[in-house]
């Protein structure tokens, strides 16, 4: 593209806390950013939101393009750069890339590469071929099948596509202890959703302590800039839904595997990778891999990283230079962290000194910023509706 970099800007999709966090990392370079949104979200309260567009619907995939095609042409943002910021909008772009290319720069991959990350059967199916441990999966097409899994009980009933099970029930696994659980909640995941996309699958024991993020911008399958993060906590304890507390730490093994993966799809962009450490045999074993931005994004500036401008500078063909996140860089998402921290204490999973400890290392908080404090206010009187919302 020859047009002038003046007076572009990023259209983000998403208007959460990823979505300020992107708004936040660009606004401050003087970047134009345009939010998309089907709700009210804490990015419209920012001082770095150039303006925010309010859409009957980006859930759905055909109606969330054709929104983001209309904002294109009536605003004029030829060659303004894309940022999804939840899965259903990884898909979307992707599958429609060519389409969206003639207004936007699309930074989502091409479908060919994103499918492997897109549907867990695929991603687990590939991991196997290339060596890298995952958690023993099942994927069956009748209840009657499930007795031949009783002896390996408990086991975990997720889905290979996560928002079609996610927004439907408002969990990313459940966990079934007997054979009458079992059935029960593989009948109540086939009313949600299609057998196909059922995963039964063995439980790693323990909670965030265990599970690693890899966190990357990345170029043509190579790694240009990364950092590891330790989901310290989260809720649900078990299967997190979301990180309240995370840190930058250094676990190779986790990036050689992430690596060996990303190569192996031609992978370019942001992407979050999860490991989870089974104390069974010692391996890190994948657990899910998102291909756009993640909940706890605005780590990597803290931490040296800064991903939003990564991508918008090499978007625009800009010269970057590689760099790497310092360790202990704490994360904090602080409206749902107090209640699970609590939880913990109360549970004995967390102790009062390892808490004050986490409260001295974090260096960002997800919606908090001195410089542009609206939108943590505005995100107390928004939490009843944003808790209703987020699951219709």
């Amino acid at each position: 593209m020859q047009e002038s970099n003046n007076n572009i800007g990023a259209l983000v999709i998403g208007g959460d806390h990823p979505g300020l966090a992107v708004a936040r990392s660009l606004g401050r370079r003087g970047i134009p950013v345009y939010v998309l949104e089907d709700q009210l979200s804490v990015s419209q309260w920012s001082r770095y939101v150039s303006r925010v567009i309010r859409v009957k619907d980006i859930r759905e995939e055909r109606a969330t393009v054709d929104a983001v095609l209309e904002v294109g042409r009536r605003f004029g943002l030829k060659g303004w750069v894309l940022y999804p910021t939840r899965d259903e909008h990884v898909a979307a772009f992707s599958r429609h890339r060519n389409e969206l290319a003639e207004i936007f720069r699309v930074t989502t991959p091409v479908w060919e590469t994103v499918k492997w990350a897109w549907d867990k059967k695929n991603s687990y199916q590939l991991a196997e071929k290339l060596g890298i441990p995952i958690p023993q999966t099942w994927n069956i097409c009748h209840s009657d099948e499930l007795q031949a899994l009783y002896s390996h009980l408990p086991l975990a009933i997720k889905p290979a596509i996560k928002e079609n099970f996610f927004y439907a029930t408002g969990a990313k696994a459940w966990r079934a202890n007997t054979p009458e659980e079992l059935h029960s909640l593989f009948n109540r995941a086939s009313i949600q959703i299609k057998a196909s996309e059922i995963l039964i699958q063995e439980i790693v024991s323990g909670d965030g302590n265990q599970q690693y993020s890899f966190c990357a911008f990345c170029r043509n399958g190579q790694v240009h800039s990364s950092l590891v993060a330790r989901r310290l906590r989260q809720h649900p304890r078990e299967f997190g839904r979301a990180a309240t507390y995370v840190e930058s730490t250094e676990m190779p093994i986790v990036e050689e595997l992430s690596e060996r993966f990303l190569k192996s799809i031609d992978y370019s962009g942001l992407v979050e990778i999860e490991f989870k450490h089974d104390a069974r045999d010692g391996r890190y074993k994948l657990i899910d891999v998102n291909a756009r931005t993640w909940g706890f994004i605005s780590i990597g500036l803290a931490a040296g990283v800064d991903f939003p401008y990564l991508l918008f500078a090499d978007q625009l063909g800009l010269s970057i230079e590689p760099c790497r996140g310092r360790i202990e860089v704490g994360w904090l998402r602080l409206v749902t962290d107090v209640p699970t921290a609590l939880l913990d204490m109360i549970g004995g999973h967390l102790s009062l000194r390892s808490y004050i400890a986490s409260l001295r290392n974090t260096r960002v908080e997800s919606v908090f910023a001195k410089g542009d404090p609206l939108p943590s206010l505005a995100e107390v009187f928004l939490l009843p509706y944003l808790a209703v919302k987020k699951y219709l």
